[in-house]
């Protein structure tokens, strides 16, 4: 057998062990995942088995009281942090496997991330901002730029590209820190409190924003929210709470199939 065909072969073999540990071909998939702080009676258990499936094209919403885990669920369906137990899966496959490095460049190209607080870099321009996704992968400063150009006029803020991040509104913020999550063009966008720290007419706008990027770039979105506006758009709405991940009925549309492990 040449190398290449041992090659191929290897593949055919990790895939087919990554459908049987996976079966159900959801591109971001969370089972049995906990995740306990501390040890021994001064432990705190904020996830108890969450079972999640997202599928592709879906946009799903996370409810839920402060401090019931949403945070913490994003944090490891990103890999920005482990779990105590379980797995997540990303296409099929586990993303424990992964090495250090190439578990950072699944975060740096797979996933996009929105978080409450923008997290700009006040000194630097919208567009450098934007950029810093690519500069990471050592693209080349001026095409990094270039790219960054395009996803801000895309956000509506063309005009903005060289203003320090420090001198922006609260809104513009936001939409530079979406910019950012896209850049990379990831197949999944997590947004944790993406209107949280928002007046009620930025959120609106933030909200459009989101819904129309998701369409229009075919993205896979879950939201972590307080919002029950933000939540309405989504395809489905599951509530956190006691550790525990299920449909919320309150938010119920109608009869979309609901995957069996976020029943229980």
């Amino acid at each position: 057998m040449t190398k290449s065909a041992a090659t191929i072969a290897a593949s055919d073999v990790k895939q087919a062990e990554n459908a049987r540990l996976n079966p159900s071909g959801a591109i971001l998939e969370a089972r049995e995942l906990r995740k306990i702080y501390g040890a021994g009676a001064g432990s705190v258990t904020v996830l108890d088995g969450i079972n999640l499936e997202l599928r592709t094209g879906e946009m799903v919403a996370v409810v839920g009281p402060s401090g019931s885990g949403k945070s913490t669920l994003l944090h490891l369906l990103a890999a920005l942090d482990t779990p105590t137990s379980g797995t997540v899966y990303f296409e099929s496959e586990a993303v424990e496997a992964h090495r250090d490095d190439s578990i950072a460049e699944f975060r740096n190209r797979r996933i996009g991330f929105v978080w409450q607080r923008h997290h700009l870099l006040p000194d630097f321009t919208a567009a450098e901002n934007v950029a810093m996704p690519l500069l990471m992968r050592d693209s080349r400063y001026a095409e990094a730029l270039s790219v960054a150009g395009q996803w801000l006029a895309e956000v509506g803020l063309a005009s903005k590209a060289q203003q320090n991040a420090a001198q922006l509104s609260g809104g513009e913020q936001q939409r530079v820190a979406i910019a950012r999550a896209l850049v990379s063009k990831p197949a999944v966008l997590l947004a944790d409190e993406p209107t949280g720290d928002l007046d009620e007419s930025n959120a609106v706008a933030v909200m459009d924003l989101l819904e129309r990027l998701h369409h229009t770039y075919r993205l896979t979105s879950i939201l972590a929210t307080h919002n029950p506006l933000l939540a309405k758009r989504c395809d489905r709405v599951l509530r956190l709470e006691h550790g525990l991940l299920r449909p919320d009925a309150a938010y119920q549309q109608g009869p979309s199939p609901v995957p069996e492990g976020e029943k229980s």
